[in-house]
Order: structure tokens, then C-alpha cells, then sequence
């Protein structure tokens, strides 16, 4: 049985779910963290949300940002056994709408862009594509993982809307470091899931908890992959951003329970 993570952006998987990837993989699990918004947009000017970014990055431009970001999460992956599956779809600071291209986004934490109405349906294309490949293993077998969207930012929500315009099953980790600064929409988040097609009738289903164990040596590989998001660690907010502050906020969400606390929609 296949787990797949699908992750938003390149570091959200391993940071909100590395020590039970790497439990998974040790007990012979395979492991696949599937990347969407990591595509590299069109050479030319870039958003001023996303100059300030690729400031606070160390990158001088959005190729360089894809290409070593890439790099960063391979390398986190492979401390923690997954492998990594990179799809093209462009992160928020790059996405362009609208009939004169303006920038759809200079904040990250808002409700999706009209413009972005049909990008939830087109990611729901591209993991049911891969999922129905010849060369991939029945989805039956197959169990997805998809972030809460607890921060609320916007391509969480729209991988989020993907994940249940699929019609089957699906797990919830909840999104590190999010939940360390706005631990208010665990909750809603959790109440129940709204998928897009219902969202006029804000139909939701309940989720069932569970949590499980994570040992104190893949606690200690789940941290290193954190670390290998060297660009993002200052970017993380103030309880990840340095390294040693990044190892204990890791450690105390942890500590909650000795493990990782999913959640499942029926």
C-alpha cells in the first residue's frame, strides 16, 4: 500500500509529516511526496511579492528559486526514505489572470482568485492522470494525504479543493508551521471537508481522529529533512526561523503526543 503526500509547495509534506514518513518507510511503506505549485513560470518581470521572496530566499530569480528548491526537497525526502514526484503548476507569487495578466496575488493568505476557479479541477486532472498511468500501481491501493489548510494559505486551499473533487477517501496531516500561529482553524478546518462541487449547499462530512507513533529516531530524521529547506528556514516565522528554533518547535509539536495526529474524512 503506496502512501502519497500531497504536498502544495516544496518543504510542506516533510515539515508537517516527516517523522511518520520516515516510521512509514522504515516499516518497508512506500512513500511518495507529490509537488504541485513548483513549475517555473515565464522568464520576465516577477510579482513584487515575489522580488521580496526570492530576497528573503537568496534567490535572484524564479528559476533559481524552482531549481534549488527542487534540490532541497529531494535532498529532505531522501533523509526520510520518500521519493519525490514534481508536478508544473506555478506557485501563487508567480500566477497571472485576468485580461491584462495582472499578478493575482500580493498576499498568501486569501481566499482563491476568481481567476484561479479552475485550478483546483486541473490538479484533480493531473494526480488522477498519474494516478490511472500504466506505469503507476492500482490507486486502490493507494492512500492520499492531503494538508488541513490550517493558515488558510491560498494554494493549500486549492490543493485541498483538488484532493476532494477526487470522490474517494482522504487523510488530513495538519500544516506545520501554520498551526504553531493560527492554531484558531484547527477547528473549522477539521469539522468537516466542503468539497468544491458542494460549496453552494456548504455540505461537510465529518472526520475521524487518530494519531500515530513516531519514534525518537525518526523525530531526529524528520528534523534534519526540516533543515535541509535551508532557503525557507528564515521565512517560517518566529518559531522556525533558525535552525535550533526550527529543531524545537519540530520537538514540541511532537511532544504533544509522541506521534502525528491525522485526521480522516468518511
Amino acid at each position: 500500500m503506496r502512501w502519497i503526500y500531497l504536498s502544495p509547495h516544496l518543504d510542506d509534506a516533510v515539515l508537517s509529516a516527516g517523522g511518520l514518513i520516515h516510521e512509514q518507510t522504515q516499516a518497508g511503506i512506500p512513500v511518495e511526496i507529490w509537488t504541485f505549485m513548483c513549475g517555473v513560470p515565464p522568464e520576465g518581470e516577477t510579482s513584487p511579492l515575489a522580488q521580496l521572496l526570492h530576497q528573503l530566499w537568496g534567490f535572484s530569480s524564479a528559476e533559481e528559486v524552482v531549481r534549488k528548491r527542487r534540490a532541497e526537497d529531494k535532498n529532505a525526502a531522501a533523509i526520510i526514505g520518500a521519493t519525490t514526484v514534481h508536478f508544473d503548476f506555478l506557485d501563487c507569487i508567480y500566477r497571472r489572470g485576468g485580461e491584462n495578466g495582472e499578478w493575482l496575488y500580493s498576499e498568501i493568505f486569501v481566499p482563491p482568485h476568481a481567476a484561479d476557479a479552475d485550478l483546483p479541477s486541473q490538479i484533480a486532472g493531473a494526480i488522477s492522470a498519474r494516478l490511472n498511468s500504466p506505469s503507476q500501481r492500482s490507486e486502490r491501493d493507494d492512500v492520499l494525504v492531503c494538508q488541513l489548510s490550517v493558515g488558510s494559505h491560498v494554494d493549500h486551499v486549492i490543493v485541498r479543493l483538488a484532493a476532494e473533487l477526487l470522490g474517494r477517501p482522504l487523510i488530513y496531516d495538519i500544516d506545520i508551521p501554520y498551526i504553531f500561529y493560527r492554531a484558531h482553524e484547527l477547528e473549522p478546518k477539521s469539522a468537516g471537508m466542503i468539497p468544491l462541487a458542494s460549496l453552494k449547499n456548504k455540505e461537510a462530512s465529518g472526520m475521524k481522529e487518530s494519531t500515530h507513533s513516531v519514534t525518537e529516531t525518526s523525530l531526529e530524521r524528520w528534523q534534519e529533512a526540516v533543515l535541509e529547506y535551508k532557503s525557507q528556514i528564515p521565512t517560517l516565522g518566529d518559531a522556525f526561523d533558525t535552525p535550533d528554533k526550527a529543531r524545537e518547535s519540530i520537538r514540541s509539536y511532537w511532544e504533544e503526543r509522541k506521534g502525528i495526529h491525522l485526521l480522516k474524512s468518511e
